[in-house]
């Protein structure tokens, strides 16, 4: 479980083909304090490290998480942001992310907020998918690459995530432009709710 806090941005330094999985490598400050065995969120996906050399570590994503998130998209040299796994006894200072990827949405829009800007995404509408709690809801949470974000006007198919330069500089944010896939995970707390509505 996670929380939604970045706490780095790693980069993609190889990545190797397995039959339909692919082992991504990244180089990240805290490699050092990794284990083998270890979950962590890539891009809000979570995965397993499966091997450590040096101040790299890797991991691997099978064709189902390539499929539904844009980890598939990934190059050499790419920034990842990555979080590992909440500790019990601290603060939630985002909300709870399960690292279990919905779907992905594309960037149609970046404003100019004064200081800030103002990211629009749109994913794919489902009605079913709708009726189990798949959509956002105005000043609830979403995770947009894993990162804990407020949304603002969303849509049937839309949302809105106002960006502080702070988040802008810390996460991969900064390489967000119209046309970029993103992976997004919805509010766990809203699919329980549609769940029970649906009983």
């Amino acid at each position: 479980m996670f929380s939604g806090i970045v706490e780095e941005m790693a980069t993609v330094v190889a990545l190797h083909q397995d039959r339909e999985n692919i082992d991504f490598t990244l180089s990240c400050p805290f490699t050092s304090e990794l284990k083998i065995d270890q979950s962590v969120a890539h891009n809000g996906v979570c995965l397993t490290v499966v091997d450590i050399q040096g101040d790299t570590y890797t991991v691997t994503a099978m064709r189902e998480t390539l499929q539904r998130s844009n980890l598939g998209l990934l190059k050499v040299g790419d920034h990842v942001n990555v979080e590992r796994s909440m500790l019990m006894n601290g603060r939630l200072d985002g909300h709870i992310v399960q690292g279990h990827v919905d779907g992905k949405a594309t960037c149609t829009s970046v404003e100019d907020a004064d200081g800030s800007k103002i990211f629009t995404f749109e994913y794919e509408a489902d009605r079913e998918m709708a009726k189990r709690g798949y959509f956002t809801v105005d000043k609830g949470s979403v995770t947009v690459n894993g990162v804990s974000l407020t949304v603002c006007n969303p849509t049937v198919n839309s949302f809105q995530v106002s960006i502080i330069p702070y988040t802008l500089g810390h996460t991969n944010f900064c390489d967000i432009r119209v046309g970029t896939v993103v992976n997004i995970e919805f509010d766990i707390l809203g699919k329980y709710i549609a769940r029970l509505q649906a009983l």
